[in-house]
């Protein structure tokens, strides 16, 4: 399995955290990234993402850019435990699959793919990390590109 994983871009404030915004940078970082992993050998054959609104829009972006369809699921919100991601995964095996989310949840997930642990590693808003996974498990995975803005 092939999994890229993007935090989602740069986005504004607002007094309830679920309506925030990409901002116009956030949207040009975002666009940058997706045309980066539209020239990579890596086409995720489809986008999961959070159901917070600026990760919506993030996938959105990369969705038209790599003609790739999305689907919103419940489990990738800044603060969901990891584990249950990686459940899914296993439960619904795709080739190849892109999650975008959120910090923390986005380097938990990846620390708990590659390293076996949840501590994290920082992600910038529009990063993106492609891991090739032959299992879905703990510490399966390898980092094998990043796509930064």
């Amino acid at each position: 399995m092939n999994l890229i994983i993007m935090r989602h871009g740069e986005a504004g404030w607002h007094t309830l955290d679920q309506q925030r915004e990409l901002t116009e940078a956030g949207r040009m970082a975002t666009a940058v990234v997706a045309r980066k992993l539209a020239e990579s050998p890596w086409r995720p054959d489809i986008i999961w993402t959070s159901t917070l609104l600026r990760a919506h829009q993030t996938a959105t972006i990369v969705s038209e850019i790599l003609n790739c369809p999305m689907t919103e699921k419940p489990f990738l919100t800044p603060d969901d435990d990891p584990g249950v991601c990686l459940d899914q995964l296993i439960r619904n095996p795709i080739e190849s699959i892109m999650i975008v989310s959120h910090m923390p949840f986005v380097g938990a997930l990846s620390t708990l793919l590659v390293d076996g642990h949840r501590q994290g590693i920082p992600f910038m808003t529009s990063q993106a990390v492609m891991l090739d996974m032959p299992i879905a498990g703990p510490g399966c995975a390898d980092l094998r590109a990043q796509f930064l803005p």
